[in-house]
């Protein structure tokens, strides 16, 4: 479930994120406790509590007191905004050095693109 790239806290807070952006976690919805969340993974609940304080900070959950964490009512906008705006820069910039690099002309990369369609 985790690995050694990143903090645990920060792959729980990406989980969480990757679950509003597809949809698993509609906004206002309930999520799991850090104590529930840290039995199901088996972490130090502190772990997850260190996550969930991150989406928090963020603006992508929020707390009803004596009731739990949800999902902010713009969390999903609110992350897509940010992931559109890094999208060329972490995603297509390094692809279309690699092809340069490779020999793969840009009418390939436009052709294959275009093969899926709208998304």
């Amino acid at each position: 479930m985790f690995d050694d790239r990143s903090p645990i806290y920060l792959q729980i807070a990406d989980q969480i994120k990757n679950d509003i952006v597809t949809g698993v976690l509609a906004e206002n919805e309930q999520v799991m406790s850090t104590n529930q969340y840290a039995a199901f993974c088996r972490i130090n609940p502190a772990t997850a509590a260190k996550g969930f304080g991150q989406l928090v900070d963020e603006g992508v959950l929020y707390k009803k007191r004596g009731i739990g964490m949800f999902v902010a009512p713009n969390a999903r906008d609110l992350l897509r905004t940010g992931r559109k705006e890094s999208f060329f820069a972490d995603v297509v910039d390094p692809m279309i050095r690699e092809a340069k690099a490779i020999g793969i002309p840009l009418t390939d990369i436009v052709r294959h693109l275009a093969s899926y369609g709208d998304a």
